[in-house]
């Protein structure tokens, strides 16, 4: 089953499987569910074409996927070119929303020589 542009799993149930489009979460999806008067323990293979169409109906009603993305990416875009705070922490790659960078943010902060804990050691040869 297809909605929004995304492939959404057969073999979850809906309240989970509508969580793989980008802009939906559980309290959207359960909402969604609700709206639509389908059981949240279905799975999308045993949704009817009326259930499917409903579904799609209420999930076109939000902006999703494409439309979230580009505005999101816009937001950022505007913050880094009015050079506040928030947008300087983007351009340098670091947390943006007040973590500490001393030990943590390791995924965030732009790589420069450091390795992570396990990669770098040897392992000892025991004979």
């Amino acid at each position: 089953m297809r909605i929004a542009g995304t492939n959404i799993p057969d073999n979850k149930k809906l309240e989970v499987a509508l969580t793989y489009v980008f802009g939906i979460g559980p309290f959207r999806a359960k909402t969604i569910l609700e709206k639509a008067k389908v059981s949240f323990d279905k799975k999308a293979k045993d949704l009817s074409e009326k259930e499917t169409g409903a579904i799609r109906e209420l999930v076109e009603k939000y902006r999703i996927e494409g439309d979230l993305r580009r505005e999101v990416s816009s937001n950022i875009k505007r913050l880094k070119e009015i050079k506040c705070y928030r947008g300087i922490r983007h351009i340098r790659h670091l947390p943006s929303r007040g973590q500490r960078t001393s030990t943590n943010s390791r995924t965030t902060r732009p790589y420069k020589g450091r390795m992570t804990m396990g990669s770098g050691r040897k392992k000892l040869d025991k004979k």
